[in-house]
């Protein structure tokens, strides 16, 4: 397809946008050869200087031409300008599979995020943000009389200069009861009545400390004397005694006097205080939370939680503390900081005019900054938030915020579904954002779903027409009306296809799932009502409390009810204050027997799990390939064929396929391991082989392929058959759960609990099914979804797109806005009686896919 020309017949249609830039763009990037991952030797030119979107399918290419191949060569050409050093290194990783690249500008990439920032980043300081605003205390604030003079790293709880001394900047402290250490005091300490206490040796050698120190072990713990009770568990003596391991107090005793040397010498520390120490000093966040449960958490009584110093605290800008203004909504803050800029200080002479000057000056800086958070939908986000606590969508929109900020020109921005996560009244904003990006001279390119970015696109390219092998092709490259002739494209029907008619038959509740007086976050005294038996959708502007209620309130107050679910890794951040939840669950809680959370959060944190791994489809391969003859001969069980033990793996990178390259000033590159070949495992290991196919062989399969291979296994294709109904055919069975989306690991997620045997009625809590979903692939989780309702059981989710809202039974409306403007039920209802009420800003959106809906005007 010529798309010059395709170009010129649909420069009208271009102009009627009104983000459109004012003149054509000018050059082209042409691409020729492009055989990335799954792409079939594509040819490809799109305009610079214009809003250019690739869309398809799940798993169609877009990624690979987009990121895999442009982004990847912009960066491989900018690194060949580095050190010769670099340059060799960068070599070991490979060069994107393209004959050539013609036109291409230097690039900035803004993929979502896949691991976890850093503990201690903040909204504030990944904006920079929170650097000006200390430079404003410190230069412009309001000091008590007589107080010295404090400078910017006085205003930060990560210096040893400003941290508050009593929590060391953390805004809490830990302490441990008698009640946290002993939580069943009818057992006794040989039962390990202190839970606290590390198992294994360590546990056993503190028993027969105290034992050589005359206490009785084996009498419950409510029965021991009362001072004993608080030495073992409070005392700060460190005593060493002789350990004779296995003989009780008496027969030590006799020991020692008949001059036995003793197995060693034991040295005993406090229950109390080794916890405190084994704490403090644990290195990974996974021991932090294994030890937790024991400790008893306190706001920080000198600081009040605000994790400084008294003096930084004791300086005020606009009345507020800098604690109180990192607290606030950058919206919020924006408009305080506005406020507080008086004209007339400045005209007043001396040092409040120099002052006044000063935070004119910084407070400009500021609130240009907040605004652009504003814009792009995030302005509900506090400076103190934690990276860590961010949605992927989120964190990817305040990276584009900061190159707002930055003013580059001249570049390529190649995006990642920026608009995930985000509400449809808040995607006026991006699209904005991206329009500036353009207009300020940028090349800006989007790998998106979401047809109303499409539809602003200036440049469409269109790839499929499926996933996989059956992908990578460039079905249409050109203006968006021009999709309509291209009859292989399954986007055209969403983009220009009717936007009413329901897919699903609506469903009445056959009872309901009360929630009163909730308070967490931003809901406040909230009650509401889910039905039973139905698809409830969760909707609502970003940071409204959708997810506050969905994801933690609902798990938290039917957890008593239900049973506990299975814990998950928490991000932790050093920052996060813990937020108090009340409420009570009621209504027909009876008729529930399960509870299942499925949300976007990693399968794993290594590179080690995957989806063949997670979904337990592994086990039986693995058992496969140990009842090979060749397996059965060498003595081979089924645990040679995993990559976590060592008889089977490569041991050179053990079983992770890859090795880490140390790049100084860049990040860490990971490449291929020389010693396998990214296979994971050993020669020998390799050597077995089931219908041809070694383990590796099997671990590169996409689904779609391991599908065929496997129809015949009836247990491994079963779990194929659920993944290819959610649109992840594409995936490979061994790939990384570090290199999956958020809304990929949900639907593994989905597929793992599809493929089990549903016992009892079960309630299912979902956070945006469809992020990261092209419209088909939507529909087929819907189906899915739909199928779980059909057979009796209750399907909640936390939902963006409309388009999915509208198909639910029922929907719940929170906003009207976001953070502290939200946490409130605007709407409840079906989805008609929902887009009929003018107050939500929901109803608009939600109408378009509604027959016979009229919005009121407010």
């Amino acid at each position: 397809m010529d798309a010059k020309s395709n170009q010129n017949s649909n420069e009208n249609n271009n102009r009627n946008s009104s983000r459109d830039s004012n003149s054509k763009p000018e050059g082209f990037i042409r691409v020729r050869g492009a055989n990335e991952h799954n792409l079939q030797n594509v040819d490809l030119d799109v305009p610079r200087d214009a809003l250019v979107v690739f869309t398809g399918v799940s798993g169609s290419g877009k990624s690979s031409l987009a990121f895999g191949t442009l982004y990847a060569e912009a960066q491989r050409r900018y690194l060949e300008s580095v050190a010769p050093y670099a340059r060799r290194l960068i070599q070991q990783a490979g060069t994107p599979q393209v004959e050539s690249i013609e036109g291409l500008p230097p690039a900035v990439g803004l993929q979502q995020q896949r691991g976890v920032p850093q503990e201690r980043s903040t909204v504030g300081s990944l904006t920079t943000i929170s650097n000006v605003l200390r430079m404003l205390y410190a230069r412009a604030g309001d000091y008590p009389e007589g107080q010295s003079v404090l400078y910017a790293e006085d205003f930060s709880p990560n210096t040893p200069q400003g941290a508050c001394p009593e929590c060391q900047g953390l805004g809490r402290v830990y302490d441990a009861t008698e009640a946290s250490m002993v939580p069943d005091p009818s057992l006794s300490i040989r039962q390990r009545a202190i839970a606290s206490w590390p198992g294994a040796w360590h546990g056993q050698n503190l028993r027969d400390i105290l034992i050589s120190l005359g206490y009785d072990v084996d009498r419950p713990w409510k029965d021991l004397p009362q001072q004993d009770r608080e030495w073992i568990l409070f005392t700060d003596e460190r005593p060493s005694v002789p350990v004779h391991p296995g003989l009780s107090h008496k027969e030590i005793e006799e020991a020692i006097a008949a001059g036995r040397r003793p197995d060693y010498m034991g040295n005993y520390m406090g229950a109390r205080r080794l916890l405190l120490q084994t704490y403090a000093s644990a290195e990974d966040a996974g021991r932090r939370r294994r030890l937790e449960p024991y400790l008893v958490v306190h706001s920080c009584p000198l600081c009040r939680g605000k994790r400084l110093k008294p003096e930084a605290l004791s300086v005020t800008f606009a009345g507020f503390d800098i604690a109180d203004l990192f607290r606030m909504p950058a919206a919020s803050l924006k408009e305080t900081l506005e406020n507080a800029v008086m004209p007339e200080r400045e005209r007043q002479g001396g040092r409040e005019a120099e002052k006044a000057l000063i935070a004119r000056r910084l407070v400009g800086d500021v609130t240009g900054r907040l605004e652009r958070l504003t814009d792009i939908g995030i302005g509900h986000l506090s400076l103190d938030r934690p990276a860590p606590t961010l949605s992927s969508g989120e964190l990817q929109r305040l990276r584009l915020a900061s190159q707002l900020i930055s003013k580059l020109f001249g570049v390529v921005y190649v995006l990642d579904e920026p608009s995930a996560g985000l509400h449809p009244a808040d995607g006026e904003a991006l699209l904005d954002a991206l329009a500036a990006l353009r207009d300020a001279g940028n090349s800006v390119f989007v790998v998106e779903h979401n047809v109303d970015v499409m539809r602003e696109a200036e440049w469409l390219v269109d790839i499929g027409p499926e996933a996989g092998e059956r992908g990578g092709r460039v079905l249409y490259s050109g203006p968006p009306q021009g999709l309509t002739d291209v009859a292989e494209s399954v986007t055209k029907n969403y983009l220009f296809g009717p936007e009413t008619g329901l897919l699903r038959e609506r469903r009445e509740a056959d009872g309901w799932l009360t929630l009163t007086d909730v308070t967490f976050n931003n809901l406040n005294g909230l009650d509401t009502a889910f039905p039973l038996g139905c698809l409830t959708a969760v909707t609502g502007v970003s940071g409204s409390g959708k997810s506050s209620l969905v994801s933690h309130v609902l798990p938290a107050l039917l957890a008593p009810h239900l049973g506990s679910l299975p814990a998950e890794p928490e991000e932790e951040s050093d920052n996060a204050e813990p937020a108090e939840m009340t409420g009570r669950a009621g209504g027909d809680l009876a008729s529930l027997r399960r509870m299942v959370r499925i949300d976007q959060k990693p399968i794993g944190r290594t590179p080690r799990s995957n989806l063949a791994t997670y979904t337990g489809l592994f086990d039986h391969v693995r058992r496969l390939f140990a009842d090979t003859p060749l397996a059965r001969e060498r003595g081979y069980k089924a645990g040679r064929f995993s990559f976590n033990v060592a008889s089977g793996r490569c041991p050179v990178c053990e079983g992770q396929g890859f090795v880490q390259v140390e790049l100084m000033f860049l990040s860490s590159l990971y490449v291929p391991c020389a010693e396998c070949g990214g296979t994971r495992y050993n020669a020998e290991t390799l050597e077995v082989t089931w219908n041809d196919r070694s383990i590796a062989d099997i671990l590169a399969l996409n689904v779609e392929d391991a599908a065929e291979v496997f129809r015949e296994q009836a247990s491994i294709a079963r779990t194929l058959s659920v993944l290819l109904d959610l649109g992840l055919g594409y995936l490979k069975l061994g790939q990384p759960a570090t290199e999956l989306s958020g809304g990929e690991s949900q639907r593994i997620k989905l597929a793992a609990e599809l493929q089990r045997m549903q016992r009892g009625r079960t309630l299912y809590l979902l956070d945006e099914p469809t992020n990261g979903l092209h419209p088909i692939d939507a529909d087929r989780l819907l189906r899915h979804l739909d199928a779980l309702v059909r057979a009796g059981h209750t399907v909640v989710m936390v939902e963006h797109d409309m388009r999915m809202a509208a198909q639910a039974d029922w929907v719940i409306d929170l906003g009207p806005g976001a953070a502290r403007q939200g946490g409130q039920i605007v709407a409840a209802g079906t989805p008609e009686e929902v887009a009929a009420v003018p107050e939500s800003r929901s109803a608009a959106y939600l109408a378009r896919y509604l027959v016979g809906v009229e919005i009121s005007e407010t």
